[in-house]
């Protein structure tokens, strides 16, 4: 009896969720995948590092952006390592936008979420980096709004939100345009 009910409940309601999420879920219950020129660069609900100038950055992550070991920092917002390390991201954000103070920072980009994956920003916190990621680029500050713009989600319930590659994906493809128009 006891193996009967194993099997029943370890393999069967997998099997159930399973089939429940292939009829039910989005994407068949698979992960959504983005891509670029006909290759997949990443996972929609999975953030991803971008460190360099021409692209928008994403939330730091307290593992590295590994998808197997998420989870926060668990440190407390009066420790004072987590403190140290909130400096160091601050200064290297400020450094890197000189245009601003630190006072505009949205708290977002220097601190990192719980699971230490969140793929998304806010839209203030594309919009402080708009200026940065259009100076690189050689494009209008006001191209690079209208991309940022039509990249916001606005969900009927809770906040608009960015989804960071998703960004990245259309400023890369606004780019490519942008060569096809030369």
């Amino acid at each position: 009896m006891t193996i009967v009910f194993c099997v029943i409940l370890f393999v069967g309601y997998v099997m159930v969720l399973w089939g429940f999420a292939r009829v039910i879920a989005p994407n068949q219950g698979e992960a959504e995948t983005l891509s670029l020129n006909g290759n997949v660069v990443g996972a929609a609900n999975v953030g991803q590092q971008f460190s360099e100038m021409n692209y928008f950055w994403g939330r730091p992550s307290a593992v590295d952006y590994n998808g197997a070991g998420s989870g926060g920092s668990n440190k407390a917002a009066s420790n004072p390592t987590y403190l140290k390390e909130v400096d160091m991201r601050i200064a290297k954000f400020l450094e890197s936008h000189p245009y601003l103070e630190r006072k505009d920072l949205p708290s977002e980009l220097v601190t990192a979420s719980a699971s230490g994956l969140d793929p998304h920003i806010s839209p203030v916190a594309a919009e402080v980096q708009i200026r940065r990621v259009a100076e690189v680029r050689n494009i209008k500050e006001a191209r690079i709004a209208e991309i940022v713009a039509c990249a916001t989600h606005k969900p009927l319930v809770g906040q608009p939100y960015i989804n960071v590659l998703e960004l990245n994906i259309a400023l890369d493809r606004a780019d490519n345009q942008q060569e096809i128009l030369k």
